[in-house]
């Protein structure tokens, strides 16, 4: 069995914590009321890096954000991997666990990529089973994160958001809805964003990400975004993101800048915006 009870992540903005930023932090975190770290980074013994995340949780909450479990991968979880993921939940107790709708190894083979999977009813089954095993494993809920794409299958059987809201159903799980990877992928595949959002399961959602992209085109010269988290959010995702939240009210949102990391002022003042939309409809 796992806990069920609603994330307990403040409605507030979050910042994906950077060691660099450790004082700033402590000494002026402006609109920032909690952290968030890749849980792959932090699956060793001790030091420095454990000794930071313990002082900053005293005054943070803290959410967990896995990149490695390859919840969608046809091969059972790596149970190692499960393992050292428990005991990083247990000491540190975050307020939210997450990962991702994607799958990134085979065999013994782990690819450093997140790859799209095909929305059918034989999916839906893997990543459920998958999702129910890990909330097992940690006796807590997780929350997963929609992708973004870069292409769509032609076997498709429903809707990014259909799949979702299914293999929620059928685990208990949340959803971490990340609107720009939303925006990236109506860019790449043609689709309407907003249409997305206004389809999505908001209840479910226990936190929002919102991060840079970088622009390129593909060889036909069609615009092709990329899910970078390496600069600035844009104004279109800003937009989307003050329609999710004068919707569904505010949510626990994150700032999500893990390449070309800059000084914390740039990360304050990305907050801030945050808190600004946040704010008005407390």
């Amino acid at each position: 069995m796992f806990d069920s009870v609603a994330q307990a992540l403040p409605p507030r903005p979050g910042i994906g914590y950077k060691p660099q930023h450790f004082k700033d932090i402590l000494e002026n975190p402006g609109a920032v009321a909690w952290l968030e770290i890749h849980a792959e980074n932090y699956m060793g013994d001790g030091g420095r890096p454990h000794a930071q995340l313990r002082l900053l949780a005293e005054r943070f909450a803290f959410s967990v954000h896995g990149v490695g479990l390859s919840i969608g991968g046809e091969a059972p979880l790596d149970e190692a991997h499960l393992s050292r993921l428990k005991h990083l939940c247990d000491w540190l107790q975050p307020a939210s666990f997450s990962e991702h709708l994607a799958w990134s190894s085979h065999d013994d083979t782990f690819l450093n990529d997140l790859l799209p999977l095909p929305y059918t009813a034989e999916t839906v089954t893997r990543v459920a089973d998958h999702i129910d095993r890990v909330q097992e494993v940690l006796g807590r809920r997780m929350l997963l994160e929609n992708p973004s794409s870069y292409l769509a299958f032609a076997g498709a059987e429903m809707s990014e958001t259909d799949f979702l809201r299914d293999v929620a159903r059928r685990t208990g799980c949340g959803l971490l809805l990340d609107v720009n990877n939303v925006f990236v992928s109506a860019t790449n595949l043609t689709f309407d964003a907003a249409a997305y959002l206004a389809d999505f399961p908001t209840d479910l959602v226990g936190e929002v990400h919102l991060g840079g992209h970088f622009a390129d085109s593909d060889d036909h010269g069609a615009p092709l975004l990329i899910d970078s988290h390496n600069a600035a959010v844009v104004d279109p995702v800003w937009q989307l993101y003050a329609g999710l939240i004068g919707r569904a009210g505010p949510l626990p949102t994150l700032i999500e800048w893990d390449n070309d990391v800059p000084d914390w002022p740039v990360l304050r003042a990305e907050a801030a915006r945050a808190a600004q939309i946040l704010d008005p409809v407390a």
